[in-house]
């Protein structure tokens, strides 16, 4: 073989390995794009930097991403859009009903104070709705000319007793016949004792008012006369309140009467207590279908007023069903929709059936199976990356 032969034999050799390389290094190219993890709309078909957030460029696999229907992440792009999965499971789940309610006077601790016999009101002493009375304290004057008799009657037993004690007489029975009367029509042990001092009674009689409570109403001005039994004024005890909340009737099947009701009051947000349903009307309104539900609210230093507003939250009945976290479901006019992994770093879309909401969890009624992986964070940004690199809704695929 001539050298010159040689040479050429080399040179064709050496040429041709010069083409495969070139044609393998242009194959890996055209397998791979640049793109920015925190930007994924930059997009190069070299290595570089973001012309954003001037952070080096990723490069991702166009074969490893091929699946129709799927997209595949890399690890950073995994890192920083914080995506994570979780295995499906069961949880205890229930609805949670919201009603408006008014808070309300408790019925149940108001009183009325009335006469206790006949007679003209010359004094009240309190005149305003919504003072407070204290148990013990005068509340309003009264002339009574029957009173005033029973007076004189007890006053002469006395007399009679001091004169003629050793009569054949008991004068001691009669004396506490008529202090009986006194105290039967409202008088006090105090009272009787300073006209027994004085030897003398008042043509007035103050009478004191045997509850606690916000006066809630007059029945009685002064100079009115009064009858026997008839009332004088309203009291209210306002340590516990009724927050009186409105049901439809279509709402009364989701709610569990036996459950707890947590009560809150707008504008004060520190306020949150709980309670049970203390009562439920048994007659439902026949012009607005609602019913009343009933739930007792204390009312710790008197910082609640009856009249204002308030939510009652009150727990439905609880089932054992597959749930997810609410962002994990991707929702619009057509339905809703889950990413699940296939594969390490590859995700493909669900469409599912929801069921009811609590706490953060929706019910997943149908679409996936208990093994399945689901995507519980990051669902938005899958979603927003596979519209940006496939051209098309991951819905769009899916049967309604």
């Amino acid at each position: 073989m001539s050298s010159t032969r040689f040479i050429l034999l080399l040179c064709g050799l050496i040429f041709s390995l010069v083409s495969c390389k070139s044609r393998t290094e242009t194959t890996n190219k055209e397998d791979v794009y640049y793109t920015c993890s925190m930007h994924p709309q930059i997009i190069s078909d070299k290595p570089g930097t973001c012309p954003i957030c001037q952070m080096d460029l990723i490069a991702v696999s166009k074969s490893g991403s091929a699946a129709k229907d799927e997209i595949m992440l890399s690890d950073q792009q995994i890192q920083l859009g914080n995506i994570k999965v979780d295995t499906l499971r069961k949880r205890m789940i229930g609805n949670r009903t919201v009603l408006t309610a008014t808070l309300n006077i408790d019925q149940k601790k108001t009183n009325a104070v009335s006469a206790r016999i006949m007679g003209r009101i010359d004094r009240l002493y309190y005149r305003n709705v919504g003072d407070f009375v204290k148990k013990g304290e005068p509340i309003y004057e009264l002339y009574s000319e029957e009173l005033n008799n029973a007076k004189q009657e007890y006053l002469l037993a006395l007399e009679k007793r001091r004169v003629l004690g050793n009569g054949i007489v008991d004068f001691q029975d009669l004396m506490q016949s008529a202090k009986n009367k006194l105290l039967l029509w409202g008088l006090t042990e105090g009272q009787i004792k300073q006209m027994e001092r004085l030897g003398k009674a008042s043509i007035q009689t103050t009478f004191f008012s045997p509850y606690s409570g916000y006066i809630t109403g007059f029945d009685a001005l002064e100079g009115q006369y009064v009858m026997e039994g008839g009332i004088i004024l309203r009291l209210a005890e306002l340590t516990t309140l009724w927050a009186e909340a409105q049901a439809y009737t279509a709402q009364l099947s989701q709610i569990d009467m036996s459950a707890n009701a947590e009560v809150q009051i707008p504008g004060l947000p520190e306020f949150n207590t709980h309670g049970t349903i203390e009562f439920i009307n048994p007659e439902t309104n026949t012009a607005s279908r609602i019913t009343l539900l009933r739930v007792i609210v204390p009312n710790n230093n008197n910082r609640l007023r009856p009249g204002m507003p308030a939510y009652v939250f009150i727990r439905g009945k609880q089932t054992n069903a597959v749930t997810l976290p609410i962002d994990a479901v991707i929702r619009d006019s057509r339905g809703a929709t889950v990413w699940i992994q296939t594969g390490k770093n590859t995700y493909r879309s669900r469409m599912v059936s929801l069921g009811i909401e609590n706490n953060g969890f929706v019910e997943i009624a149908s679409g996936l199976d208990t093994n399945d992986v689901v995507v519980t964070s990051g669902a938005y940004l899958i979603n927003s990356e596979y519209v940006f690199k496939k051209g098309s809704d991951p819905m769009a695929g899916h049967q309604h």
